[in-house]
């Protein structure tokens, strides 16, 4: 078959090896590429292009950056490409089904969940801070309501107890690859059909809220510790200690009783503290307004003492 023209949707670091994956590829020809608008960035607030546009630049790649799609004047301008498919890979906008018209072989996604598990807008954190034991990334056929069409195929992903949502995010990036040159492919070809959503398994990824980062000592260490490295992509946890905020970026579940956010015990690679059930090993930190540390340094330069109470 000849070569399909694609338009490519996305706008993070996590889009980017799937963009690269479809210039690369012999079977695709990228028309365009739509990103969001460049946003404010840094402490000097100057504007940033997302990384998709940055490397879509660089491969020499047309890159558009409308503040909506849905604009008449968009629509037109995508028209004129003459996408036979468009792939969208964390872009950021709803789009209207008069952006989906627009190509033969229609839109697809790529969803960081095994659907119908966590539709919306944080899959990948959803699931960690719910302690699921597996996740993983589907390819599905775009349809109106939000990541309810037909899924094309997925990659699973086995998830132990301490990966965390920065690990898991560069593993599924690179699985994305694999759905778009091996999946996709057979999709266009007429050799896959996309199977169907059971409705009654749906759950909700809602969106991360930074009040969801505040640590609750009264809550059991594997809530704790589960929402730790599910928010470590942010918003991230902390706790107050002597009228600060401490980030808490790492930990580990201990069998240890005490009480909650009490310090139970100084180690040589952490803190203890008291939790509702079991208690929580802190491994890596970062004080207000300083870098990221582990906890056995910022035990040498921040005095902490048994007994002492976290809120």
């Amino acid at each position: 078959m000849s070569r399909i023209r694609i338009l490519f949707c996305g706008t993070p670091e996590f889009a980017v090896p799937s963009l690269k994956a479809l210039y690369e590829d012999e079977h695709f020809e990228i028309v365009s590429v739509i990103s969001q608008p460049d946003r404010p960035a840094g402490r000097k607030r100057q504007l940033k292009a997302s990384p998709v546009k940055q490397a879509a630049l660089e491969l020499g790649l047309e890159v558009i950056t409308p503040e909506k799609v849905k604009a008449p004047e968009v629509l037109e301008q995508l028209k004129e490409y003459k996408a036979e498919a468009a792939v969208v890979v964390a872009f950021g906008q709803i789009l209207p089904q008069a952006f989906l018209d627009l190509f033969t072989f229609g839109a697809v996604n790529i969803h960081s969940s095994l659907l119908p598990r966590w539709r919306g807008a944080a899959p990948m954190q959803r699931a960690l801070i719910a302690g699921d034991k597996e996740s993983g990334v589907s390819l599905q056929k775009i349809v109106l309501k939000l990541d309810a069409g037909d899924v094309l195929g997925e990659r699973r992903v086995l998830l132990d107890e301490n990966i965390n949502a920065i690990e898991l995010h560069d593993q599924l990036k690179e699985l994305s690859c694999e759905l778009l040159t091996i999946d996709f492919m057979d999709y266009l070809r007429g050799n896959l059909a996309g199977k169907p959503q059971d409705e009654s398994l749906v759950t909700h990824a809602a969106k991360l809220e930074k009040s969801e980062g505040e640590i609750l000592w009264t809550e059991p260490a594997e809530t704790i510790h589960n929402k730790v490295r599910g928010l470590c992509l942010g918003p991230g946890t902390w706790t107050n200690r002597e009228g600060k905020k401490l980030k808490i970026h790492r930990t580990q579940v201990v069998s240890k009783s005490g009480a909650a956010g009490e310090v139970l015990a100084i180690e040589d690679d952490g803190f203890v503290v008291g939790c509702g059930e079991n208690a929580l090993k802190v491994l890596e930190v970062q004080p207000e307004s300083k870098a990221k540390m582990v906890a056995d340094v910022y035990l040498r330069g921040y005095k902490l003492n048994v007994g002492e109470k976290l809120s």
